[in-house]
């Protein structure tokens, strides 16, 4: 049986002195994941005031780790937390992967989690974690995804607007996203795609929109509260090496129902092919999805 491993951020902002990070002050430690670890009064728990990112492993390489850490960073410089300490971050997944697979061996699809809290309450402390585990079995959702349209709620501009809102952070505040999520899953779907109160495509819960017309590649813009995607960013790479035009632009929520085929991607499921859109059919490219993951799940960097 499988155990994941978690480590402890000790020094999620860095060591007391600039320049102490080494193997014996190394800002994290090996706990029990088994054990209790968190405090209650911790506000990641009391109020989800804190920021994550979820990193995809295959073979042993963390895919992506260095945009997932900037975009940790950004993340946290929306909530106004103090800068994490991306060494000590990065340091934490590479000894968190290896003893994963000390441990339990293997050379599966894993995933490294990363979560970044504002602390326990009243202490002005940050505090982290991160753990390693084996993800989950996405071999159903490559072949193709049913996916349904829900308003969030907001306009497209609402970033700009309303930069309170924290749109386009990566927050421990999921409610939201796992309740649309619900929701699909009422209407008979596996997904959703949000759009806006004005009438644009935004981005799933956990997983950016990519859109094919005819040579085009295309997806929402992030200044629309969008979440930018780095394994969005692997996609345009595949389809640019293959002769294929992508661009960054606001969607009408419209358009959606005239491309030629529909994908969510994510770090983990990597690329899900949208066989049925609101109960419109898409037909799946199978072979050029299949080459897709192929690309996604080789990356090493």
């Amino acid at each position: 049986m499988t155990r994941a491993t978690l480590l402890t951020i000790t020094a999620p902002t860095g060591p007391r002195e600039a320049g102490s990070l080494d193997t014996r002050d190394a800002g994290f430690v090996l706990a029990d994941f088994d054990a209790p670890q968190v405090r209650i009064t911790d506000l990641s728990v009391t109020r989800g005031d804190g920021v994550f990112e979820t990193v995809a492993v295959i073979a042993g390489h963390p895919q992506a780790l260095e945009p997932r850490l900037a975009r940790l960073a950004h993340s946290a410089e929306l909530l106004d937390l103090p800068s994490p300490a991306l060494d000590v971050w990065r340091a934490a997944v590479l000894a968190g992967v290896a003893d994963y697979q000390q441990r339990n061996g293997g050379d599966g699809e894993l995933f490294a989690k990363l979560i970044y809290s504002r602390g326990v309450e009243g202490t002005g402390a940050p505090s982290g974690w991160i753990f390693v585990d084996e993800g989950e079995d996405f071999s159903t959702a490559r072949r193709g995804i049913r996916v349904v349209t829900l308003d969030r709620g907001y306009r497209h501009d609402v970033a700009e607007t309303s930069p309170w809102l924290l749109q386009g952070a990566k927050t421990l505040s999921y409610a939201v996203n796992r309740a649309a999520q619900r929701e699909a899953v009422r209407r008979g779907a596996d997904d959703v795609i949000f759009v806006s109160s004005d009438g644009f495509a935004l981005e799933g819960p956990t997983s950016n929109v990519i859109l094919l017309s005819g040579n085009t590649v295309r997806t929402p813009q992030t200044d629309q509260g969008i979440l930018a995607g780095t394994t969005q960013a692997s996609v345009f790479e595949f389809f640019a090496a293959r002769g294929f035009d992508t661009v960054y632009e606001e969607i009408g929520a419209a358009e959606l129902t005239s491309a030629d085929a529909l994908w969510l991607v994510s770090s983990v499921r990597q690329a899900a092919p949208i066989t049925a859109l609101d109960g419109q059919t898409f037909p799946v490219d199978a072979a050029l999805t299949d080459a897709l993951n192929d690309f996604l799940l080789s990356r090493t960097t």
